[in-house]
């Protein structure tokens, strides 16, 4: 390992995570916690529980190392939490399905109602909540599989899930997902972190300026469900063509950000192909110099800018998680597809392999 390698270690984040916190028995399953490292000394620690990005140890423009992903350091931490997404898996929906229910073939699906009148994130028993078999195959690669039964929160077909997380040394970290089910069914999956690039409990983000290669975003109504139309960002507070602070417009007069309490929109990513993987945002943090870009071959990304947070929540460093101290940025399909003809389909066909693929890369300006 080279000096600046080493000192670059010494100079880590004091989060210390104990793996024997992660293991428990849940649902007859055991969990724990597998820890990716490259050559470069960044190390992104994840748990089988919920498939959840517990801790990311990255540097800043002066080489220190510190933790940008908000989460626990046990699984009670998770099992106890107000916010139950923190880093998870997401499926087999991600997003709203407005009023719980969509028609597949001629038949009516009913799934549960866990946000106000519509379905959120595949229920109350969503891939965040359940345990999923774990494999690492070396420091910097490991692969989650579940098989979610049919009727499975509402959903039809036996559906076979695949995540690869791996961690490049170009300090990447890339999510890949396959999935194929015997039934006609609903996919969407995504990653549900939330981040902090000046470190997890370091305060405010709405200082952090955002990016987002979207011309479009889809207005929402009053429960957060899309309207169905595809509106400009041009000339409104969504727009984030060119770098800007993500508080700057927050005060803007703007029903939908009333709706949202802030930021929490599907953005429509500009391709020019589908499936293509292209860049979706770039966040800088401009006090810790830290960069992520994100790209993916979804077609939209999931704007949240942690409104909802309250304090409730006691973090890794004993800090609470107070209100937007973290974002989202969820690569997916958009909310309620399975009832808005107009928007991209996300039906899985027995005969087809669902496959999405994010890149999370990490940098610093000077």
């Amino acid at each position: 390992m080279k000096e600046s390698e080493t000192t670059n270690l010494q100079n880590q984040s004091s989060v210390d995570l104990n793996s024997t916190k992660f293991q428990e028995t849940i649902n007859g399953k055991k969990t724990d916690l597998f820890t990716l490292q490259n050559e470069k000394g960044m190390k992104v620690a994840i748990t089988n529980y919920g498939g959840r990005i517990v801790s990311w140890l990255a540097p800043d423009k002066n080489g220190e190392f510190d933790d940008i992903v908000l989460g626990f350091d046990s699984i009670q931490g998770y099992l106890n939490a107000n916010e139950i997404y923190f880093g998870a898996l997401i499926g087999r929906f991600g997003n709203r399905i407005a009023d719980g229910e969509f028609s597949l073939n001629g038949q009516n699906y009913e799934l549960a109602t866990n946000n106000g009148p519509n379905h959120l994130h595949g229920g109350p028993g969503g891939f965040h909540n359940v345990v999923w078999d774990a494999k690492q195959l070396d420091d910097q690669h490991l692969v989650l599989t579940y098989f979610s039964e049919d009727g499975e929160e509402g959903y039809p077909g036996n559906l076979k899930v695949k995540v690869h997380y791996i961690l490049t040394d170009d300090n990447e970290l890339k999510i890949d997902y396959t999935a194929s089910s015997d039934k006609e069914t609903p996919v969407n999956l995504t990653n549900h972190a939330f981040f902090n690039l000046a470190g997890a409990a370091s305060g405010t983000i709405n200082n952090h300026e955002l990016l987002i290669e979207a011309d479009n975003y889809t207005p929402v109504d009053s429960t957060l469900i899309p309207t169905g139309k595809i509106a400009s960002v041009k000339g409104t507070a969504f727009d984030f063509a060119n770098l800007k602070s993500i508080g700057e417009d927050l005060d803007k007069e703007s029903k939908q950000l009333e709706y949202g309490k802030g930021y929490d929109h599907n953005f429509v990513l500009n391709k020019e192909h589908d499936n293509k993987l292209t860049r979706a945002a770039q966040v800088h943090d401009p006090e810790s110099g830290r960069v992520m870009e994100i790209y993916t071959t979804e077609p939209g990304i999931q704007f949240y800018g942690g409104n909802f947070m309250d304090g409730s929540d006691v973090g890794k460093e004993g800090e609470p998680y107070e209100h937007r101290t973290a974002f989202c940025l969820e690569p997916q399909h958009f909310p309620d597809s399975p009832n808005q003809e107009n928007f991209p389909s996300t039906i899985l066909e027995p005969d087809s392999v669902y496959h999405s693929f994010s890149l999370y890369r990490l940098s610093t300006s000077k």
